[in-house]
């Protein structure tokens, strides 16, 4: 415009692949479109004030909430992405973490059981509040994870609106915390394995995680993998 030209009216074609746009028709100017007012409509003028209060009316819009997930929550780019590309996703999350859950712990199991649920049946497994009592429940080891993910299928399939530590408990799911329980799998699984036991005395302590399996699978999944451990690598270097 400085050096005397002038602006083409064209429509532009946006590339999403290169971020580039290109011209693909030149355009009209505004006076050979013929446009005329019409007499039965006024000129619409809106307040500034007006404009604000629809502004603050309007939902929470997805990049703004995707911000903030990820400003409030420390949520990554994807996960937060992943969240808010659903409406009901996300205010499902938030209403979890309103609950009382951890919000790094809750985007693992939205993402993962929840939305397979969600996919299988149309619906939810289970409302927020469940699921902030069953990961209460995991973090204080009343539940291991997988208990956890066969509880929340439970849920899934129940219209009782149960709570998530009784229906556990019903389906003999609580983690064995008992010392006296713990060691005496401990034992059986040290007494079946003698050259895993020499092995692991040798120096292979990568095998720690071999006898938490085994107890594991020696109590049916009932043994508290926190309280495992330790038992295990007292009676192991005692020897």
């Amino acid at each position: 415009l400085e050096s005397g030209g002038r602006v083409e009216q064209v429509s532009l074609l946006f590339n999403a692949a290169n971020g580039t746009v290109r011209p693909t028709r030149s355009k009209e100017d505004s006076h050979d479109y013929r446009y005329f007012p019409d007499p039965d409509l006024p000129p619409l003028v809106l307040s500034e004030e007006f404009i604000e209060a629809q502004r603050r009316a309007l939902p929470e819009l997805p990049d703004t909430r995707r911000a903030r997930f990820e400003r409030e929550y420390g949520l990554s780019a994807y996960h937060a992405q992943e969240l808010t590309s659903e409406r009901a996703v996300a205010d499902y999350f938030e209403e979890t973490v309103k609950a009382g859950a951890e919000a790094q712990s809750v985007v693992g199991w939205v993402l993962g059981d929840v939305m397979a649920g969600l996919n299988a049946e149309g619906r939810f497994p289970t409302t927020p509040e469940q699921l902030a009592e069953l990961l209460g429940a995991v973090a204080d080891g009343t539940f291991s994870q997988q208990g956890a993910k066969k509880i929340i299928v439970a849920l899934a399939g129940t219209i009782r609106m149960t709570s998530p530590r009784l229906l556990g408990k019903e389906l003999g799911l609580v983690q064995v915390q008992d010392t006296g329980a713990l060691e005496g799998w401990v034992d059986e699984v040290l007494a079946a394995h003698p050259g895993e036991v020499a092995r692991f005395r040798g120096g292979e302590a990568k095998l720690i995680g071999f006898f938490v399996g085994q107890v594991m699978k020696k109590s049916g999944g009932k043994a508290d993998p926190k309280g495992v451990t330790p038992i295990l690598q007292k009676k192991l270097t005692e020897g």
